[in-house]
């Protein structure tokens, strides 16, 4: 009888999780997000359900907790950029795919920005880059965040930035961009103003595709 209680101690200290374990379990059971049905993402989006399942085994791979938080998110993405310091641009970038603003990115707001991006229209694809530019969100790219923006591009390149940087470089850069943007020269570029400047230079320039708008900027001015 002493051996059988003895038994049945070991299993349960055994099948007991420690402290830790359980705080963790706990964490996760409260930051846990379970995302929409893929038939909603399916209309939501320009993927099929079979790509939405590759995409969310991707995503919980590396989100286990099915949300992303900003400081994961520049982990993951300084991962594509190891020459240059990619963290302000992610943080851009962050608050883009954050379409809640709630300072988390689940799988449908990824899943929704990457359909965008990949396969959205030409102008769903600039009115997205807008809004990424349009850092302080009040309808209108300035100079200061055309200026921050073009800086961090700058960073996350690092050495392998060419030509090399000079001390005017941002400004000429920023100059340029607002030459050919600001039509009606007030200071500001707006979202009409962006998607027709933006189609202008596509047409003119050699880029064979639409990326995102910095890869334009950089590449055709």
């Amino acid at each position: 009888m002493g051996a059988v209680v003895g038994t049945l101690t070991l299993q349960t200290r055994q099948r007991r999780p420690s402290r830790d374990k359980l705080y963790d379990d706990l964490e996760l059971s409260v930051v846990c997000h379970r995302p929409e049905g893929l038939e909603q993402l399916e209309a939501q989006t320009n993927f099929s359900k079979k790509e939405l399942k590759v995409l969310y085994r991707g995503f919980k791979n590396e989100c286990p907790s099915g949300v992303v938080n900003e400081e994961t998110f520049k982990q993951i993405y300084s991962q594509f950029f190891p020459h240059g310091d990619a963290s302000t641009y992610a943080h851009y970038l962050f608050n883009s795919f954050d379409s809640s603003q709630n300072g988390s990115i689940k799988f449908e707001d990824f899943v929704t920005a990457l359909s965008i991006l990949l396969r959205g229209t030409t102008t769903e694809k600039l009115q997205w880059t807008f809004n990424l530019y349009d850092i302080n969100r009040d309808g209108y790219i300035n100079k200061e965040e055309m200026t921050d923006i073009v800086k961090a591009i700058y960073d996350m390149m690092g050495r392998f930035t060419y030509p090399a940087l000079k001390t005017d470089t941002f400004k000429q850069h920023v100059d340029a961009f607002f030459q050919k943007m600001d039509k009606n020269r007030d200071g500001v570029v707006t979202l009409d103003e962006f998607i027709l400047s933006c189609q202008e230079v596509y047409s003119t320039c050699s880029c064979s595709k639409w990326h995102t708008m910095h890869t334009i900027f950089v590449v055709c001015i």
